[in-house]
């Protein structure tokens, strides 16, 4: 493809005029408005972008034929035409597909028109994205990550989600969803009370938000309701999206062991049959790529050039049930990551050749999470509120922990979100009560757009260091709408010249709160 001729900046302000950006709580999508044309229900998106290919999605409001063109500038003059695919029923009407054989380091735009499948003569408006992707030599990169979105009965107000469009003025090359994309056991209602006096109205809601989610169209609406959101789309548009899930896509805690027996807000008891049915919908409203040889694969690697590479974590599939975490070896009940995954993870960071290791967490490594908040009982997380030597899946990450040494494995850095405020921990072995380790960071990050929580309390069992926090006062008290202003993302910058990542913790209203430059540690 041909150099760009439009910077990401000048596009993102035509995406703006094109309406994908508005100015109330509710965007519609760009597309003709007259019922007899197809529509494009909930906008575009992109993800899972590396130097040579990227997965692009969207959604229409009838079995459709969806055409694909790709270009390197703006006015798809050089445009290469895709066979087109069809939407149907069995997806929910949603259609992604991986672009290939791109050139690295470039600006792709690409554009889709969908044709009834029952008069291909009735066509829609082009709706239209752009990504760049990965570059195969060293230049900056700039990318943010965040979770938890519209969480704890916090729905699109009249603002609408502002923490995507804050994350959205720095163009980053990518965001990294760390888990918790959407709450399907979190009901909302019309209105909150909030302290004070005042109320908290949700300007926009749809029915499958007014309970929990057990059929899979009602954990499909879960995805499509954040999809209606101004913010979301207009960041959809601009940026890929890098996804991973925690237990929200599913139910609050959810492992083997959830016993749904006593809530009566589930007809449907069977907690395989809920991760089956939110798995799907996940896979179908997200960008991730299809694993071939494990379809519906969470986990995997983005190589991001020659100075990053991204490790995405799948901390629900392969646990052992909630527990008390006491276990003195590793079991298959012990586990978090599971077998298979610790192996494909060591094999992938020891092959690994960039500057750069981000591992992706969908839940931090030394918080203590409760699988029982009220009795401050059982490990949700990794930690089990011992601060003794590691057990449970404390002994999974140990173990991890020493390969990464004994391999010389250098410059990991964990990125995490889950426990709904910002942090920024150091991991120093000459703290902890396990030492077999190299000394690494680990930042926190969100909510993007729910209740704001914490702050959790340390296990020491891996030496962790507090050298930042922002979460609620005591006075504050917990679950603090999004207007109260405790909503985070972080960003991370990769120098191009000196290799250094440069970490800033921020909020929604683009407040840099706490930054810290890293050097990377050089191979021999």
């Amino acid at each position: 493809m041909n150099k760009i001729s439009m910077t990401r900046r000048a596009f993102v302000t035509s995406v703006s005029a094109a309406g994908l950006v508005g100015v109330s709580g509710l965007a519609l999508p760009y597309y003709s408005r007259a019922n007899q044309r197809p529509a494009f229900t909930h906008g575009i998106q992109s993800g899972d972008v590396d130097a040579t290919s990227g997965v692009v999605w969207t959604r229409t409001d009838r079995p459709s034929r969806v055409m694909f063109e790709v270009s390197s500038t703006e006015n798809f003059a050089n445009a290469v035409r895709l066979a087109p695919l069809d939407t149907s029923p069995a997806s929910d009407y949603t259609v992604k597909r991986l672009l290939t054989d791109l050139a690295s380091d470039q600006d792709i735009f690409y554009r889709m028109i969908a044709a009834d499948l029952a008069d291909i003569n009735a066509v829609s408006e082009p709706i239209v994205g752009r990504f760049r992707t990965a570059p195969a030599s060293k230049r900056d990169i700039r990318f943010a990550w965040s979770g938890d979105t519209a969480g704890q009965g916090w729905g699109i107000d009249d603002t609408g989600m502002k923490t995507y469009a804050t994350i959205g003025k720095h163009t980053p090359d990518f965001f990294l969803h760390s888990g918790d994309t959407i709450y399907a056991d979190g009901p909302m209602k019309d209105e909150v009370d909030l302290s004070g006096g005042s109320k908290w109205k949700n300007s926009v809601l749809i029915d499958e938000k007014r309970k929990v989610a057990e059929t899979l169209d009602e954990y499909r609406g879960q995805w499509k309701y954040n999809m209606m959101d101004r913010n979301v789309l207009g960041l959809n548009a601009i940026c890929p999206t890098f996804y991973q899930w925690d237990d929200h896509e599913v139910v609050n805690n959810w492992s083997d062991s959830k016993d749904l027996s006593a809530d009566d807000r589930y007809s449907e008891k069977n907690i395989h049959v809920l991760a089956a049915r939110a798995a799907r919908a996940f896979h179908e409203m997200t960008t991730i790529r299809y694993e071939p040889s494990e379809p519906g694969r969470v986990y995997r690697k983005i190589a991001y050039g020659p100075l990053l590479d991204v490790f995405f974590l799948d901390m629900r599939s392969y646990r052992g049930s909630n527990g008390p975490g006491m276990q003195d070896t590793v079991t298959p009940q012990s586990r978090i990551l599971g077998e298979q995954q610790m192996k494909w993870l060591k094999r992938e960071l020891a092959n690994s050749n960039a500057t750069w290791k981000i591992i992706a967490a969908d839940m931090p490594l030394g918080l203590v999470v409760w699988n029982d908040a009220t009795k401050k009982a059982g490990a949700e997380a990794i930690s089990n509120g011992d601060n003794g030597p590691a057990k449970g899946r404390e002994l999974e990450i140990a173990d991890l922990l020493r390969y990464i040494k004994n391999a010389g494995i250098t410059n990991t850095v964990w990125l995490t979100a889950d426990v709904h405020y910002t942090a920024a921990h150091y991991y120093n072995p000459d703290k902890a009560q396990f030492q077999d380790f190299n000394p690494f960071w680990e930042f926190v990050s969100g909510p993007l757009h729910a209740g704001t929580y914490g702050p959790n309390d340390f296990d020491m069992t891996f030496g962790p260091e507090l050298k930042f926090i922002k979460a609620p006062t005591a006075e504050q008290g917990q679950n603090l709408p999004p207007s109260a202003g405790l909503q985070f993302f972080g960003l991370v910058d990769i120098d191009g010249a000196t290799e250094q990542m440069t970490v800033r913790l921020m909020d929604r209203d683009d407040n840099e709160l706490y930054k810290v430059t890293l050097d990377p540690i050089q191979s021999a």
